[in-house]
């Protein structure tokens, strides 16, 4: 099979949705099958890959302005493409679906964010932002063959947004196994210049406004009888307002700014941790919990319905509340230092294998009906 992943942001920039895309790409590649990922020129000609002229936006971000343009060998490599596998409803998502349509080869659409809860971004009236968020994403989901979600809850959200469209509950896969296999590095501490019995909580993702990170500040302030550090392990657009904010707090010493880490590098720092916490509600899935989860990192997490899911009978999911956060925590670093039923559910839900092998499915059952 030949399938052609369409996204807006692809390497160098480095995320949840580039990480999903990779995993899926390691996973069909290695089931035998040509993918060909078709995303913004960024300066990075990382092969198999189609770069589709783009232009720096006019703000600080890595993101690119997409120009829908391809050229003629380009077109030819699309149109001989088994299916056509969307990750966004920007630019890109509706270059797929146009030729989509014009070589009849079907289109999946992977539903990677739930695009209401980032209308701060937008310099206009929050309401008509979320709105017209909404309605792009029904729009695009509607046009697709079919959609794939990570979680059930997911499925619930684009109903109750007006999808009609076939709907695939799959999660996002990982290697499993070698965020299993993260040694405990002693020079993390060393570096940080930490003691070796001060207790670690980790925090992993982008820095912005809709991860809800100062949550987790408040709960390390809230915690009594131990001085644990947080450990954050990201960039982004809300890093300078969360340093500030440690300072406002007293936590200036207690906080840790690690800045963008290579995803070669996380099994040995979930693994060097002591429990990681999870204050966004605003995830699909959330890839982060995932991986910590096959560490056997112990988990808490605020309670969301896609969360919930997502961590089953595992971890400590928590109401929005800094000192519910707190108590988790605390009652987490007083617990056994690793959860070996969470790395279970995780070599069980999360597998590469068991992601390629339902999205295989999918593509084969849209081709037979396309055929039919």
């Amino acid at each position: 099979m030949r399938v052609g992943i369409f996204s807006e942001i692809y390497h160098p920039i480095e995320n949840g949705v580039v990480a999903s895309i990779d995993a899926l790409c390691d996973g069909l590649r290695a089931a035998g099958h040509d993918v060909v990922v078709l995303a913004p020129s960024a300066g990075s000609s990382l092969e198999p890959s189609v770069r589709i002229p783009s232009l720096p936006l006019p703000t600080r971000t890595s993101y690119r302005l997409v120009i829908p343009f391809m050229r003629a060998e380009q077109l030819s490599r699309v149109k001989n493409l088994s299916v056509l596998h969307a990750n966004s409803p920007f630019v890109t998502g509706w270059m797929g679906l146009r030729y989509a349509r014009r070589f009849g080869i079907p289109l999946v659409f992977t539903y990677h964010t739930q695009l209401e809860e980032y209308a701060h971004y937008v310099p206009f009236e929050r309401g008509a932002t979320r709105r017209a968020a909404a309605a792009l994403t029904r729009a695009y989901a509607n046009a697709a063959d079919a959609v794939v979600v990570p979680t059930a809850a997911m499925e619930r959200r684009l109903r109750t947004l007006g999808v009609s469209t076939s709907i695939a509950v799959i999660p996002t896969g990982i290697d499993v196994a070698r965020f299993a296999a993260g040694r405990v590095r002693p020079d993390l501490r060393a570096r940080l210049g930490l003691e070796p019995g001060i207790p670690l909580v980790l925090y992993v993702s982008r820095l912005a406004r809709e991860k809800n990170v100062e949550l987790a500040f408040e709960a390390l302030g809230a915690l009594d009888g131990s001085e644990p550090h947080l450990i954050l392990a990201g960039d982004g657009p809300e890093r300078a307002a969360l340093g500030a904010a440690a300072r406002r707090s007293g936590l200036e010493r207690r906080v840790h700014f690690l800045g963008h880490v290579e995803r070669a590098e996380l099994p040995d720092l979930y693994a060097s941790a002591d429990v990681f916490v999870f204050p966004s509600t605003t995830e699909t899935q959330g890839l982060v919990l995932a991986e910590a989860m096959a560490a056997g990192l112990p988990i808490v997490a605020v309670d969301s319905p896609q969360t919930r899911e997502v961590l089953g009978e595992t971890g400590r999911l928590v109401p929005r509340s800094a000192g519910a956060m707190a108590a988790a925590v605390g009652e987490a670093l007083r617990g056994p230092k690793r959860d070996q039923s969470a790395a279970h559910l995780a070599f069980q839900r999360f597998s590469l294998e068991l992601q390629t092998s339902r999205v295989l499915a999918l593509y084969e059952d849209l081709q037979l009906r396309r055929s039919a």
